[in-house]
């Protein structure tokens, strides 16, 4: 943890479209511009006593669609840091996303996708909310 700056929320946008045109392609359907909202702040390890036991929430156009808590992710902060710098080197300002809860759109049964006019808000307890409009 002595690496780790701090801790922000991210909503990570995926362009399922471009995947099924690009044969699973998911790492840079994921990776294009502005289809990654940080925020509302970075706030600093000192700051938070556990991040690994924080409230996670996404919500649609005023609708819950994920509610977990940051204890339930597969891989705390450490490992996944660790596991990383096996194949990578991470310099300062470097963003890792951990992961997302159980509600991802896709996986929805049936499958339900973000379009154009709706709201996406990501929180994340002691963090913050961001909120996206979906242009």
């Amino acid at each position: 943890m002595q690496y780790v700056f701090g801790f922000t929320a991210a909503n990570d946008v995926c362009a399922r479209d471009w995947v099924w045109k690009n044969a699973g392609q998911v790492v840079l359907s994921s990776a294009m511009d502005q289809t990654c909202p940080l925020g509302p702040s970075i706030v600093t390890v000192d700051e938070i006593k556990d991040p690994h036991h924080l409230g996670i929430k996404c919500i649609v156009n005023g609708v819950v669609k994920q509610n977990s808590n940051t204890c339930e992710m597969l891989y705390q902060t450490e490992k996944i840091v660790a596991h990383i710098t096996r194949f990578m080197t991470l310099k300062p300002g470097d963003l890792i996303l951990s992961g997302s809860p159980p509600g991802v759109g896709h996986c929805m049964n049936p499958p339900e996708y973000i379009k154009v006019g709706d709201v996406v808000e990501v929180g994340i307890e002691k963090i913050g909310t961001i909120k996206t409009k979906i242009i």
